[in-house]
């Protein structure tokens, strides 16, 4: 565990104002986006967005749960990408890039397969591996998950992850407190309407009414455990968390985590026995959830975990 440089405006003081804030009034600068369709060998397929720097070594971007390249994060992380020499690419998971994906099945916190795959497909399209990966909350989960399978066979040469919900339950039990449940409400809202949109064009395999669905686990129980070939939520939540794949990771990662964010509890990321040597786990007091504003004054957008991953990348 490394000490944290950072350190909130004093005018965000609370960990909902930290994640708020950059949702609300980040203004998002205006990159140049170039779309892809890869066609999987499934019959599905994955949406991606292209940095135009095709030359550069390409870092892979992973959204968060019903995230999109339109996500507010995204945009300043590609333009910070770009001014330092490298290719971002965003993959949108299945059906998160604003059209139903064609399969039943979609995309969930432990998914790794198609991940895996982009990466091969972008090592093949440009002649050179994939330097790094940076995921957000789902995206870093699923991206540590992955790391830690994969072990030393791992292409990668860096990954970051921010903002990770390390262990899937306490994350579900965290945002059915307080003023969480304001999150889990917008993003439960998301899930609702994804699976309506998509089911209004194939049947559903699934007898539910997701409209009476108000948690997290619920919904993880009766539609993505099913869909995605579990048993039940607990299964689902105890094979896909990250924190017990930590140890098994022989790539250079950091994952940069605030203590007060509020999709999870304090004591949810790992212990230091838990992660291996090749890990940096960054934990700051305060930051909240993919927050980590940091500057004076409200006028100057500055987000801290940016800078952090630029020189992360850069060593």
């Amino acid at each position: 565990m490394s000490s944290s440089s950072f350190k909130g405006a004093w005018w965000l003081p609370s960990p909902h104002l930290q994640t708020l804030w950059p949702v609300v009034f980040r203004k998002r600068p205006s990159v140049v986006l170039l779309p892809e369709r890869v066609e999987l060998d499934d019959g599905d397929f994955i949406d991606l967005v292209w940095s135009r720097f095709h030359d550069r070594p390409v870092v892979l971007i992973l959204h968060g749960l019903e995230g999109s390249a339109n996500s507010h994060y995204v945009p300043g992380l590609i333009q910070q990408l770009e001014q330092n020499g490298y290719c971002p690419v965003l993959m949108h998971f299945r059906g998160c890039s604003g059209e139903p994906n064609r399969l039943i099945r979609s995309y969930h916190s432990g998914e790794t397969g198609d991940m895996a795959t982009v990466v091969d497909y972008i090592g093949t399209k440009t002649g050179q591996p994939v330097y790094a990966a940076i995921g957000f909350s789902l995206g870093g989960n699923a991206l540590l998950k992955w790391l830690g399978q994969s072990s030393s066979d791992n292409p990668l040469s860096r990954a970051i992850a921010v903002s990770v919900p390390f262990v899937l339950n306490d994350a579900a039990k965290r945002l059915e407190q307080g003023l969480s449940r304001l999150y889990q409400r917008h993003l439960l809202k998301s899930l609702r309407r994804s699976y309506l949109d998509k089911f209004e064009q194939v049947q559903s395999p699934l007898d539910v009414d997701v409209s009476r669905l108000h948690s997290f686990r619920a919904f993880d129980d009766e539609v993505t455990a099913p869909l995605h070939g579990f048993n039940g939520v607990d299964h689902y939540y105890e094979e896909s968390s990250s924190r017990q794949y930590l140890a098994g990771i022989k790539t250079a990662t950091m994952i940069i985590h605030a203590i007060d964010d509020p999709f999870m509890f304090p004591d949810t990321p790992p212990v230091d026995s838990e992660i291996s040597d090749n890990v940096e786990l960054v934990l700051t007091d305060k930051g909240g959830h993919v927050g980590f504003f940091a500057v004076r004054y409200p006028w100057k957008s500055e987000y801290w975990h940016e800078k952090v991953i630029i020189d992360f990348l850069n060593k």
